[in-house]
């Protein structure tokens, strides 16, 4: 393992921005094109009664096996919120065999459901541990997310070991980081290359840094906001990507 490219994407549970349409197949397309190793998706509907009826279009079975469908072998799902029709929350695609899988629940609260994946991926030998991740809307629920993540890293993965974390914060003031970097030794991929996390939300005018690719082990070669274009019509919030070169 000398490089690698990962990205991360709220996918809205598969509609367009209001709702709209289902964007499945159109998003299932975009993602193919950033060619990424490994991707982080949240948002995404593990089972859903309804939507099969009312969409003609609506594919069969969960959105993360059928994103993953043929282009990304592995696939791991954490069910974070569940409801009569069905239940959705994030998942992780990966060429490489994930050989480990977590889910754990960071909800701070009964109005939002929250939750933390993880993965353990192994890429030519070594173990690269991923952590995707959905936060909360609250300032108070996330410092309680935060230190949450912050135990399950110091708990279960040692300090030598590769660390990736990315998702959908919500941490809009950058709180988060620096924190993150004190405490576990990752950085943001976007700050490393620029000095800022990226602006994704919302997708047509990104004004707000809300979502992250945090990592260890790696020194970053690239990274990129997808939008505009065919990415214009699709989430809510924009897709990052990282080329990465193992440390």
């Amino acid at each position: 393992m000398t490089t690698l490219k990962i990205a991360t994407y709220n996918i809205h549970k598969g509609f367009s921005q209001f709702n709209r349409r289902v964007v499945l197949h159109e998003l299932r397309e975009r993602l193919r094109e950033l060619n990424a190793d490994i991707v982080f998706l949240q948002e995404v509907q593990g089972e859903h009664a309804l939507h099969g009826l009312e969409h003609a279009n609506y594919p069969a079975g969960p959105q993360h096996e059928f994103l993953a469908d043929e282009f990304w072998e592995h696939h791991a799902y954490g069910m974070n919120a569940v409801y009569d029709e069905g239940h959705h929350g994030n998942a992780i695609l990966s060429r490489f065999p994930i050989v480990k899988t977590s889910n754990k629940d960071v909800s701070a609260h009964r109005f939002e459901s929250r939750g933390l994946l993880h993965s353990e991926v192994l890429i030519a030998g070594q173990k690269v541990h991923c952590l995707c991740a959905h936060f909360g809307l609250f300032a108070k629920g996330r410092r309680e997310q935060t230190g949450t993540l912050i135990k399950h890293v110091l708990s279960e993965i040692p300090a030598d070991e590769p660390l990736l974390i990315a998702g959908d914060f919500n941490d809009w003031r950058n709180k988060l980081s620096l924190t993150l970097a004190n405490e576990l030794g990752v950085h943001d991929v976007f700050a490393l290359q620029g000095g800022k996390p990226a602006r994704s939300y919302p997708s047509r005018i990104p004004l707000f840094r809300l979502d992250r690719i945090y990592v260890r082990g790696f020194s970053v070669q690239h990274c990129d906001v997808h939008i505009g274009g065919k990415w214009q019509r699709l989430s809510d919030h924009a897709a990052l990507s990282a080329n990465l070169k193992k440390s």
